[in-house]
């Protein structure tokens, strides 16, 4: 690892952002140029101490899911966060990874719905990054490590996935995620993350492998899509989706109509706080 040039670097890509850029207030005694580390730790989801001293030149070597969220909160272009893991002293990330990477201009956007249920996935359903209001919603699903990260492999091998939606939705659920993996599939090939996927739940879901073999290809959700929340019920929720081809990925944001019970109960979601885990 260089110390000197990833601390030196880490420094010049913070102050070249302002509040404005990721969604934060300005406020009116900002005299520090661009971002304070203390932003930026926040935006990457770890401790200030530990942040401050990547750009001090002290401590451990951060990790690649460390790298990764620092490479997000500083809206890092793919170039800018293939050179932060190589002065990190972490091999670039192959091509297949670099689909994980959310592109700055996707998470400009992202940062200014940070009061709305929004997240970013990929073409697997993996959540690359969400607002607080969409854990509130769906629950945190950025934590989940192998296969495990694809909704649609927790779909149909873990039971608790499921409670998301209301048990009358989830056939139609079952034959959408089919559907989105096999066009990954195609896409990407037997040797890929999807093929990967594919075959484990061939072997291990009799669901999935009844509708895999209907090859059923653009199945499509409705419109509305409800939701089985723990605290507030069943809220029924519109879905706007912004594709991002190059990195094949989707900006998801959910909404809900003024006036209905669901409008309600969907202001309520900031005040019940985020959305545990089911055990």
């Amino acid at each position: 690892m260089d110390r000197a040039q990833l601390a030196d670097f880490l420094r010049t890509r913070r102050e070249a952002l302002q509040p404005e850029d990721v969604g934060l207030p300005r406020g009116p005694r900002r005299r520090s140029q661009g971002l304070r580390r203390e932003e930026i730790a926040m935006l990457a989801g770890m401790s200030v101490d530990y942040y401050a001293r990547i750009e001090q030149q002290r401590g451990p070597t951060p990790s690649e899911p460390i790298l990764a969220s620092i490479a997000r909160a500083l809206h890092l272009t793919q170039d800018e966060r293939n050179h932060l893991f190589e002065i990190a002293g972490h091999q670039m990330p192959g091509p297949t990874p670099l689909t994980d990477h959310v592109s700055p201009g996707m998470m400009r956007i992202l940062d200014r719905l940070a009061d709305t249920p929004a997240q970013v996935l990929t073409a697997l359903d993996e959540a690359l990054v969400q607002t607080r209001s969409a854990v509130a919603l769906v629950g945190n699903d950025t934590t989940h490590t192998g296969l495990s990260r694809s909704l649609i492999y927790r779909w149909f091998t873990d039971p608790r996935a499921r409670r998301i939606y209301p048990e009358a939705d989830h056939s139609q659920h079952s034959r959408a995620f089919v559907s989105d993996l096999r066009v990954a599939y195609t896409r990407q090939g037997p040797g890929s993350r999807a093929g990967e996927i594919a075959e484990a739940l061939l072997a291990g879901s009799t669901e999935f492998t009844t509708l895999w073999n209907k090859h059923e290809i653009g199945v499509r959700r409705p419109e509305s899509k409800r939701f089985a929340h723990p605290d507030l019920g069943v809220l029924e929720l519109q879905c706007q989706t912004l594709l991002d081809p190059g990195q094949d990925q989707i900006l998801l944001v959910y909404t809900a109509t003024p006036g209905t019970e669901s409008y309600d109960k969907f202001q309520l979601l900031s005040v019940v706080g985020d959305r545990q885990p089911h055990r």
